[in-house]
């Protein structure tokens, strides 16, 4: 799978595992969580690997809570 987002200065880049993503609905659960907090996020889910890979103007940590709070707890993935 190829991730192609943007990279802007001053955006974090997060690649999380997310095991209780099983579906659709739960990538698209994910990206508006994450666009709640940051409109400007940019947000690729893919159920099949459970991974997300997020920019965001957000830290890394907050993030990771919003989607704890959602029910989607993550563990931070390294390339």
């Amino acid at each position: 799978m190829e991730i192609n987002l943007r990279k802007e200065p001053f955006m974090n880049h997060l690649q999380l595992h997310i095991p209780t993503m099983k579906c659709g609905g739960c990538a698209a659960s994910i990206a508006k969580t994450v666009k709640a907090r940051d409109p400007q996020a940019q947000v690729d889910a893919d159920p099949a690997t459970k991974r997300v890979i997020i920019a965001s103007r957000v830290d890394d940590a907050e993030l990771m809570a919003e989607l704890a709070a959602a029910g989607f707890h993550a563990s931070v993935e390294s390339d």
